[in-house]
C-alpha cells in the first residue's frame, strides 16, 4: 500500500518505539560462555493438521538451549497478518519470531517491523536454500526472513472414483469437464471442488491463460489485459456446467471434507493438506490418494509459488535467541522432520537428498512442480492485491457479474493500490 509522508513518518516512529521497547518476551543475553538465555515467543500459523508437530519441534529448541524458554502460540492464518501488524505497530504483544506467509515479508519489512537478518546467525548455510524460496525473503537488498517450507498447488484425486468412472487424470480444463461428467454418471460424486473463496486459487487459472496480476519490471497492471477475464470465465464455466462445486465461504473446510468423504473426486490443493486428506475415510488405504499437475488452461499449465518463512520482529527484546530460533526452525534437521511427519516440502536442497525424503511419494511429485511454479510479485502490496481478486471471484461465480467486468474491476482496484503502476 502506498503511503504519504505523514503515514511514513508515523510508521517510522512506531518502528523506533518498538525497537526501543521490545516485543512480547522476556529479555535475554549471551552469557560469558556464549550460551543464549531468556524467552522466545513464537507465533505459528500452521494448520490444524500441522500445529501439533510444529509445537513439539519449537519446544525441542529448549533441549538444545536449556536456558531459553520457548513460548509457543498458535495463530490462525486468517488472523495472523492483521494481528501482527496491530501488535508491531502498537508495540504491544508482537512475537519475537513469526511464521510468515511468503507474500507478507516485503509488506512487513516495508513497515520496518522486521529485523534484517544479514550477518546474523539466522542466515545459516544460505547456499543450501532453493533460489525461488529465497527470493521471497528479500526486500530492497536486505534479507528479512529465512525459508521454512515451500509449496505450490496440485490436483488431488481419488484413484478409486476415477477408475470406477473409467477416466484418466485430466491434464486440461477441457478434459476435466469431460471426466467430471463421467464421474457424476458412474459414481454420483462431483468431479471437482473449486475454491471460490480464496484468491490464491485464482492464480492457476490466470497463469493457465497466459496472464499475471502485474508486471513488476514495467510497473504495469496486467490482470485486466484479457487472460484475467478468460480465467474467471473458465472457473465460472466449471461451476455452471456442474463439473465443479464451490462455496463463497469456508472453502478450506468444505472442500477438504468433501474430498475426504468421497463427495468430490478431485480438488486443487497443496502439500499442507496432504496429512488432513489422508485422515478421511476415502483414504484409509493411502494408496487411493493421488496427486497430479493442475489441469492446464488454453495457454498451458502453471501454479503459484507459495510457502512459509520465518521472520524476526525488529522490536524483540531477545534478538540473540530469536536469531538462533529462526536458524533452528529452518534447519535441515527440522525440515527433514516435517517432511517425514507431514510431507511438507523442504526449502533446503540438501534435505531432498535424505533417503526418507527421496522415498516420500508426495514430496517427489511436488518437488518438480515447485521448480516450475510461477513466482508472485514480491512487493509490499502483494498481499493487498488479493482482496480485490477475492471480491470479484465471488461476484463472478455467485453474483452474476460477467468475467470481463470482474477482471476490469480488479484492474481498477489495483490502480488504487499501486499508484506508480499504469
Amino acid at each position: 500500500m502506498r503511503r504519504g509522508i505523514g503515514a511514513t513518518a508515523l510508521v517510522a516512529a512506531l518502528a523506533l518505539a518498538a525497537t526501543a521497547c521490545g516485543g512480547d518476551s522476556e529479555g535475554g543475553e549471551k552469557g560469558a560462555d556464549g550460551e543464549i538465555t531468556g524467552t522466545v515467543t513464537y507465533w505459528d500459523t500452521s494448520n490444524d493438521a500441522e500445529k501439533g508437530t510444529y509445537k513439539k519441534i519449537a519446544e525441542d529448541f529448549e533441549k538444545k538451549h536449556p536456558k531459553v524458554k520457548v513460548k509457543y502460540v498458535h495463530v490462525n492464518f486468517g488472523d495472523a497478518n492483521a494481528k501482527f501488524k496491530n501488535a508491531a505497530g502498537g508495540n504491544s504483544g508482537a512475537p519475537d519470531v513469526m511464521r510468515t506467509e511468503v507474500a507478507w515479508v516485503a509488506d512487513f519489512a516495508n513497515l520496518s517491523y522486521l529485523a534484517p537478518l544479514d550477518g546474523t546467525p539466522a542466515l545459516d548455510n544460505e547456499d543450501d536454500y532453493l533460489k525461488a524460496a529465497a527470493g521471497s525473503t528479500k526486500f530492497e537488498g536486505k534479507t528479512y526472513a529465512v525459508p521454512q517450507v515451500t509449496d505450490t498447488l496440485g490436483l488431488f484425486y481419488n484413484k478409486k472414483l476415477l477408475k470406477e468412472a473409467g477416466v484418466e487424470v485430466p491434464a486440461s480444463l477441457d478434459a476435466l469437464k469431460t471426466a467430471s461428467a463421467k464421474i457424476k454418471k458412474e459414481t454420483g460424486a462431483t468431479g471437482l471442488y473449486l475454491r471460490g473463496d480464496d484468491p490464491y486459487w485464482f492464480l492457476p487459472y490466470l497463469y493457465g491463460e497466459g496472464g499475471d496480476l502485474v508486471d513488476v519490471k514495467s510497473k504495469k497492471i496486467t490482470v485486466d489485459d484479457g487472460p484475467g477475464a478468460k480465467a474467471l470465465a473458465a472457473m465460472k464455466d466449471l461451476v455452471d456446467s456442474k463439473a465443479a462445486v464451490s462455496d463463497a465461504n469456508n472453502g478450506q473446510e468444505n472442500g477438504l471434507k468433501a474430498f475426504k468423504d468421497g463427495d468430490v473426486a478431485m480438488m486443487v490443493d497443496g502439500p499442507w493438506d496432504i496429512a488432513g486428506a489422508l485422515e478421511g475415510k476415502e483414504f484409509k488405504d493411502k494408496s487411493n490418494f493421488g496427486v497430479a499437475p493442475v489441469p492446464a488452461g488454453s495457454a498451458g499449465q502453471a501454479a503459484p509459488q507459495g510457502g512459509w518463512n520465518l521472520s524476526v520482529y525488529a522490536g524483540s527484546k531477545n534478538l540473540d535467541a530469536s536469531y538462533e530460533f529462526a536458524k533452528y526452525m529452518s534447519s535441515a534437521e527440522v525440515q527433514k522432520r516435517t517432511t517425514e511427519e507431514l510431507s511438507l516440502l523442504p526449502t533446503r536442497t540438501s534435505v531432498y537428498e535424505e533417503p526418507s525424503v527421496k522415498k516420500n511419494e508426495m514430496v517427489q511429485f511436488f518437488k518438480p512442480a515447485v521448480a516450475k511454479a510461477h513466482q508472485r510479485p514480491w512487493i509490499p502490496e502483494t498481499n493487498s492485491l488479493f482482496e480485490p481478486v477475492r471480491v470479484q471471484m465471488n461476484a463472478v461465480l455467485f453474483g452474476g457479474t460477467s468475467p470481463e467486468d470482474g477482471a476490469n474491476k480488479i484492474g481498477s482496484e489495483f490502480g488504487k493500490l499501486l499508484k506508480d503502476y499504469k
